[in-house]
């Protein structure tokens, strides 16, 4: 079992920058490839991008060149740094957890809101 808790969202206006953080306690955390998520009002939940347990990232296109995937072995976190944010950022975002081997996020955080104001 994995918890996941997501950290960092909040207000910030267009072209501005977050960092959003998600924290993973239980089973050990270089075993689990991480992803990012999000989940507009009205619309379905969407991949963000994701890391491996070796450290490779993959980007949707609409936030290539402006987030980063990152993560911290040693704290059990995964990183989202999100520059040049968009009005079409506005979201809650969502962290998840595949094992290796797999091939579904069975992990998911509560999400964290991300506002961005025009």
């Amino acid at each position: 079992q994995v918890q996941l808790v997501e950290s960092g969202g909040g207000l910030v206006q267009a072209g501005g920058s977050l960092r959003l953080s998600c924290a993973a306690s239980g089973r050990t955390f270089s075993n689990y490839a991480m992803g990012w998520f999000r989940q507009a009002p009205g619309k379905e939940r969407e991949f963000v991008g994701s890391i491996t347990w070796s450290g490779s990232t993959y980007y949707t296109d609409s936030v290539k060149g402006r987030f980063t995937i990152s993560r911290d072995n040693a704290k059990n976190t995964v990183y989202l740094q999100m520059n040049s944010l968009k009005p079409e950022d506005t979201a809650v975002y969502y962290c998840a957890a595949q094992l290796r081997g797999t091939y579904t996020y069975a992990y998911w955080g509560q999400g964290t809101q991300v506002t961005v104001s025009s």
